[in-house]
């Protein structure tokens, strides 16, 4: 495991890199708006990553970098995800397949930088569909507007609700909340699976 931390606009982030022993892909995950790369989910995630061949960065957004627990505006996570992308793609990982994803907020970071950053698909980990608090605000059209193949991994008793499947985003409901870690062997299978599948003709 390697840490490395990488300038952006918005002060310094970081990315913990998992190598693969012969990766020929990259996944970068993202956390949740106030939770860490530590996330059980996303743990499990890194390891059914390893177990297809694919290297994975975790990477901490600047705010949590400097010991904020707010979350950055939306816009201000997207840019400096992108600058974290672009650095590690060229110091790290070039000419590799880049699989953007998350858990949570870091979902939707994914899913709005998926085309800028050149990802060939998204994976999303308890992607907040709606607010509990608003029912009435939904972020559906943030995994419509994604024209690559995507995974949403959902907890059946998610507070945030669960997105409609669309044609190009598949959702698995499994056991769990928001938290996604009542069944973290299914989690990993289901998306060691979904990497088989989706990077195959990739590498």
């Amino acid at each position: 495991m390697t840490t490395v931390e990488i300038d952006t606009r918005f002060g310094p982030a970081r990315a913990e890199l998992h190598c693969a022993e012969e990766g020929a892909a990259v996944m970068l995950l993202g956390h949740g708006a106030g939770g860490g790369i530590g996330a059980k989910d996303i743990v499990a995630v890194t390891r059914a990553a390893h177990e297809s061949g694919v290297h994975v960065a975790l990477v901490e957004q600047p705010y949590r970098v400097a010991g904020r627990k707010a979350p950055a505006p939306a816009k201000q996570l997207d840019e400096a995800w992108l600058t974290v992308a672009d650095e590690l793609e060229q110091r790290w990982f070039d000419e590799m397949p880049l699989v953007f994803g998350g858990r949570s907020s870091g979902a939707r970071v994914a899913c709005r930088t998926a085309d800028e950053g050149g990802a060939v698909a998204v994976l999303c980990l308890a992607f907040p569909l709606r607010p509990p608090s608003r029912p009435d605000k939904s972020r559906q059209t943030e995994l419509d507007s994604v024209d690559l193949p995507t995974l949403v991994v959902q907890g059946e008793r998610d507070p945030f609700g669960c997105p409609e499947p669309g044609k190009h985003h598949e959702v698995v409901v499994v056991d769990g909340t928001h938290a996604l870690d009542s069944d973290l062997d299914t989690v990993s299978h289901v998306v060691g699976d979904w990497l088989n599948r989706v990077l195959r003709p990739q590498v």
